[in-house]
């Protein structure tokens, strides 16, 4: 018992030089994990939270859709339905359609729920903006980030 009290006070006084020395050296020592760094690269990649700002175009006046090139970008879309009833998907996404006719509408099966959601947006807040006026004829409408059909 007494040897293991000595021999607890002896690590406990060798951590405190070692602190100190350590603290009087001013050197403290960064291990680098090569996990976060690749996390970081491919969330740049992706365009996900990227490292720098991304400068976004506006265009200065309306893409005439017949004459432009449709591209699949990351953006964003507003779901407006999310359950297990397939009529009722359909049935949502017929009344948006009625409402609004020149946005895009998608509808996807990730068992055992359908998803609609609508729009594709450049942006968080055009999509957000979207969201609030969708609010007063839907309920449970969010906002996701996914790859989106933009045209240039």
């Amino acid at each position: 018992m007494l040897k293991r009290g000595l021999i607890f006070i002896h690590a406990l006084v060798l951590f405190t030089i070692i602190n100190v020395n350590a603290q009087e050296k001013g050197g403290v020592i960064v291990t680098k994990d090569s996990l976060i760094t690749q996390l970081q690269n491919f969330r740049a990649a992706m365009g996900i939270n990227p490292v720098e700002s991304k400068t976004t175009v506006v265009p200065s006046k309306p893409v005439v859709r017949s004459a432009a090139t449709r591209v699949k970008v990351r953006g964003f879309r507003v779901q407006i339905f999310a359950g297990s009833n397939r009529n009722q998907a359909f049935s949502e996404q017929t009344r948006f359609r009625s409402m609004y006719k020149d946005i895009d509408t998608y509808i996807t099966y990730d068992e055992p729920n359908y998803r609609v959601k609508v729009g594709d947006f450049r942006s968080r807040s055009e999509a957000n903006a979207f969201m609030r006026e969708l609010r007063q004829y839907f309920s449970n409408v969010f906002v996701f980030s996914e790859n989106v059909f933009v045209y240039q």
